[in-house]
Formats: structure tokens, C-alpha cells, sequence
């Protein structure tokens, strides 16, 4: 398990921490959680250890504990600092667009772009996560409810004044959205058959013609 994993990518320590202590404990932070999320990605939570995690990221089990009480306590927060930064790119580029549809079509291009660049964030999100428990399910249904909302508050602002969402349920529609999209995308990375722009273009003629 040496190669990198695609999509890995947990970020970089802020360069404004001022306290070397801090910085390192940082630091090393950082280190598990990337080797944490390729491993998540690529075998899977309940496979992967916190062995495989410490000797990915070449340190010891106790730093690892001294980060995180579980593997399930890592990987909670590996799900919401990944997540929480990809859902947070998909609202920034849909807040560009200039009506609600170009609004809805950009997120929804934004995500499925995102996913496929970042395969293993992808992963741990659409797929790992699924049904885990009920405190990761806490943190995926959290990441899932703010895509859900933003696709609502587009849908509720064109209720009066576009046909196609007139009769729409904005809540039952943001729902639709996000598990539509996200049974696409997880489906799609592990079968050939639509890119990143296909399928994103394909998702934006159901949603938003």
C-alpha cells in the first residue's frame, strides 16, 4: 500500500500557528489523517487498522492516541475535514451562477467534478460511511443536508416563477438531488461507463434543463 491513493489529500498545517508545539501536534496530525483517509479509500473502515494507518503515516499507535480515541473517532473526522471541504467548494461554485438554475447546474457539476478528482474523499463520504454507525451517519447526514439545502433555497426561490419547479417540494427536491447524485457518482467511479462531465451534464438535464 506505498502508492498514493487518488484524491488523497488531507490539508496542510496553517502556516500562521505560532507555537512550535502546536504546529507539530499539527503536523502529525496531519500525516494520520491523510494515511487514514488513503487507507479508508482503498481497503475499506473495517479492514483497514490502526496498524495499517500508523505504518502508512510511519508513526507510532501512540501518537496515533494521542490524536484520536478510535478508528472510528478518526475516521469521523476525516469524513467531516473532507467532506465539510468539498461540500463548502460545491456551494462556493454554485453561488457564481446567475439564476437558480445556472446555480443548481454548477453544484451539481462542482460535486460530481470534485468526486471524481478526489476519488478517495469520494469514497470514504459516498461509500464507506454508508451505515457505519449513528455518529458517522451524524456527520454524513450533516454534509449531505447542506447540499440538500442549498438545491431547496434555489428551488423555493423559482417556485412562482418557473414552471418546471412550480409544483416542487424544495425539501423532498434537495433530498432527490443529493441521492440521485450521490448513487451516480458512487456508482460511476467503480463502472466504466460516464466521465466527470458526462455524467455531470447528464444529472443537470434531469434537475435543471
Amino acid at each position: 500500500m506505498a502508492g498514493a491513493v487518488p484524491g488523497a489529500g488531507v490539508q496542510a498545517v496553517d502556516p500562521g500557528v505560532d507555537d512550535p508545539r502546536e504546529a507539530r501536534r499539527l503536523q502529525r496530525r496531519v500525516r494520520l489523517m491523510q494515511a487514514a483517509l488513503a487507507m479508508f479509500a482503498a481497503r475499506g473502515y473495517h479492514v483497514s487498522s490502526v496498524d495499517d494507518i500508523v505504518a502508512r503515516a510511519h508513526m507510532s499507535k501512540s501518537a496515533f492516541y494521542d490524536q484520536f480515541d478510535s478508528k472510528e473517532h478518526c475516521f469521523r473526522e476525516v469524513l467531516a475535514q473532507e467532506g465539510g471541504e468539498l461540500i463548502h467548494a460545491v456551494i462556493a461554485a454554485a453561488a457564481g451562477g446567475h439564476d437558480h438554475r445556472d446555480r443548481m447546474r454548477r453544484g451539481i457539476r462542482a460535486f460530481v467534478v470534485a468526486c471524481y478528482k478526489r476519488s478517495a474523499v469520494a469514497r470514504v463520504m459516498l461509500v464507506e460511511s454508508v451505515g457505519l454507525n449513528a455518529s458517522v451517519e451524524e456527520v454524513r447526514h450533516q454534509l449531505e443536508g447542506r447540499f440538500a439545502h442549498m438545491v431547496a433555497e434555489e428551488v423555493r426561490s423559482a417556485l412562482l416563477d418557473d414552471e418546471f419547479y412550480a409544483n416542487q417540494d424544495p425539501v423532498v427536491f434537495g433530498r432527490s438531488v443529493v441521492g440521485a447524485v450521490n448513487d451516480a457518482v458512487s456508482y460511476f467511479l467503480t463502472h466504466p461507463g460516464a466521465d466527470a462531465e458526462s455524467l455531470a451534464d447528464s444529472l443537470c438535464r434531469i434537475f435543471a434543463p
